[in-house]
């Protein structure tokens, strides 16, 4: 095992249980620092058996209460809790009646995410809730029971311009068909789908089509779509990140989802201001800072704010030696006076985001607060797990803008809205296993 995938820990103990337990040590010729990890993975496993494994899986009674109209929701592809922390948040009250949302399932397939969610999303409320932590399958879809509004970010890794766009040909292209499914058989009152903007041009521009269309004529009923691609810096988001969001209102309701009109056109929020005030605590979870190597740190010096690897005035021995496509992510430093560029959850060296002043990568905390996570929302698994759940995430207070605004569709009280800027006709699309151009990923040191 390589020295950066192990941790150290510093405690303390009582003198006479630390002299009791090293002495017990010795007697079964077991090294302390072995037994302790014996220790920790005994108490891990059963926390996460706790936590994740329950069998069979109880999902919990929702009683509606008479002022209280109340929307049962359901994830497919959950993420650490980006949509359903939003979710929580939205609230609205019309003429004494409480609209909100309330979560009956959830399901990933990510351990780490799965924890993530399971213990910053439920509440003592909602005891029963537990997230489904399984392989998404048709005999999964069969047993999640109906929900009133069905939510999914189904896998956008095939979609992404960043690697390999193999749309519907790929492994996790065809992913989300599963959601399809799960309506045809339920019929929720509502969907939400989510998705990276390179979806749009993936298989040529065939499969968004093909999933457009399969969800609209989902179900018994059928669904009035409104697809957006969301600018969400323009809803006060401190980065630029752009994603499909695909509202669905079953066709028999006769509602009608207009898109909320964004309340920042030209005043975006800035990176410095999110991740400085108020300070984040030294304490802090998901806080750690990244050691950099000594020629990290040179080239950091000679990038500007708002500068990449390719921009900088870097000397000979400090430029990267790379062919192919140039990522303008690569030690890229943020520029402190507008939002920040899009936040990935993977990547090789150079891609992890960095400070604009000091030389080193952003810790995960400051990931998260530019998807507008408060500090309290404690991330689990390694700091690479951590930052892949960040990556992956959909900014919360973006996604409660729709939400919201969801919630003021079924209780018929009116927005300010926009008009879709995608305009694509679901009903014919072509066929697929045409060959695309492929922007590869670079990996550098």
């Amino acid at each position: 095992m390589d020295k950066e995938s192990n941790s150290k820990f510093q405690f303390r103990l009582p003198n006479d249980l630390s002299a009791d337990f090293k002495l017990a040590c010795q007697q079964l010729g077991v090294k302390p620092s072995e037994k302790l990890r014996d220790l920790m993975t005994l108490f891990l496993e059963k926390y996460e058996n706790e936590i994740l494994n329950r069998e069979p899986y109880v999902f919990p009674t929702i009683e509606k209460k008479p002022k209280v109209n109340q929307f049962t929701i359901g994830e497919m592809y959950c993420g650490p809790g980006g949509i359903a922390l939003a979710a929580k948040k939205s609230k609205l009250i019309v003429k004494g009646k409480k609209y909100c949302f309330e979560h009956v399932w959830a399901t990933d397939n990510h351990q780490d995410t799965c924890m993530t969610f399971q213990t910053n999303i439920s509440n003592k409320r909602n005891k029963d809730f537990k997230v489904i932590c399984d392989d998404i399958s048709e005999n999964l879809v069969n047993k999640l029971p109906y929900v009133d509004g069905f939510l999914y970010g189904f896998p956008c890794n095939d979609f992404s311009s960043v690697g390999e766009t193999k749309g519907l040909d790929g492994n996790y292209g065809p992913l989300y068909s599963y959601g399809v499914k799960y309506i045809n058989k339920n019929n929720p009152k509502f969907i939400f789908a989510e998705n990276v903007s390179g979806i749009s041009s993936a298989n040529s521009g065939g499969a968004f089509k093909k999933i457009l269309d399969e969800l609209k004529h989902a179900g018994r009923h059928g669904y009035e779509l409104t697809t957006h691609l969301y600018k969400f810096e323009e809803y006060g988001i401190p980065q630029t990140r752009h994603r499909y969001i695909i509202v669905g209102i079953r066709k028999d309701l006769k509602l009608k989802f207009k898109i909320p009109k964004p309340p920042i056109l030209n005043r975006f929020k800035n990176c410095k201001d999110a991740i400085t005030e108020p300070p984040i605590k030294s304490d802090c979870a998901n806080h750690e800072f990244t050691k950099q190597s000594t020629n990290v740190v040179e080239r950091l010096k000679h990038i500007k704010p708002g500068e990449n690897a390719w921009t900088a005035d870097l000397p000979e021995n400090l430029k990267l030696n790379v062919k192919g496509a140039k990522l303008s992510m690569i030690y890229k430093r943020l520029d402190p006076e507008k939002p920040a560029y899009t936040i990935t959850g993977s990547g090789g060296g150079g891609t992890h985001v960095y400070h604009w002043i000091e030389n080193r990568a952003l810790t995960n905390r400051e990931r998260a607060r530019l998807q507008t996570f408060p500090d309290d929302f404690i991330f689990h698994g390694s700091k690479e797990s951590v930052r892949r759940q960040i990556g992956m995430a959909v900014p919360v207070d973006g996604v409660r803008y729709i939400l919201e605004a969801i919630l003021k569709t079924f209780a018929n009280v009116k927005y300010e809205s926009i008009e879709s800027n995608t305009e694509i006709e679901s009903d014919d699309f072509p066929l697929f296993n045409q060959p695309t151009d492929l922007e590869k990923m670079v990996t550098v040191e």
